[in-house]
């Protein structure tokens, strides 16, 4: 059996799931765990981010952010894997919109950090769409809007790429979507 390990703290304190172990670093060189485990707060950047919500969650329309590079097969360029494989430390900034009704096998993964076997299963892993329309269906959550968002994670190099250009367009199509607030769903 494959064992993963999830990539903070020590061995003894890495949560498990029976026998399976993640492993955030896998594809990582050894030496850069130390760099993405405990990083540093970026010059300028040390306040925390709080925005309030101020609108009930039964009132809320709400999107996904996931961070699996997550695409839709045929319709999308993947996300630029190979770029990373040669920079190690560049993650591909660019986003994808992901239509809220999609089915799971027009979805396709590139990450270079993670196994896309199990999302590309059960993408609800790490879009969870079908909980999110259970949760409006149940009047838990007022809308989901009809478009969520994927991108690559482990974006250290990117990040003045990300401030600059990724964040505002996103921010730009979550307010055109009428959106009062994203979960993120990490992969």
């Amino acid at each position: 059996m494959a064992h993963w390990q999830l990539g903070s703290g020590s061995p003894s304190v890495w949560p498990t799931l029976g026998d399976m172990r993640v492993d955030s670093f896998r594809f990582l060189p050894r030496s850069f765990r130390a760099m993405f485990e405990s990083p540093e707060p970026l010059a300028g950047e040390t306040d925390i981010v709080w925005a309030p919500f101020d609108v009930r969650l039964a009132d809320a329309k709400i999107a996904l952010l996931s961070s699996a590079g997550f695409s839709v097969r045929g319709e999308q360029e993947p996300f630029d894997a190979e770029t990373e494989r040669k920079q190690p430390f560049w993650g591909d900034p660019s986003w994808r919109a992901i239509p809220r009704d999609i089915a799971a096998d027009q979805l396709e993964v590139t990450h270079l950090h993670i196994n896309p076997v199990d999302l590309l299963d059960d993408p609800e892993i790490a879009l969870p769409a079908r909980t999110l329309d259970t949760l409006v269906a149940e009047r838990i959550v007022g809308a989901s809007t009809s478009t969520h968002f994927s991108v690559m994670g482990y974006q250290q190099a990117g990040l003045e790429e990300w401030r600059s250009t990724t964040g505002p367009e996103i921010v730009a199509k979550l307010r055109d979507e009428g959106a009062d607030g994203v979960v993120l769903a990490p992969a």
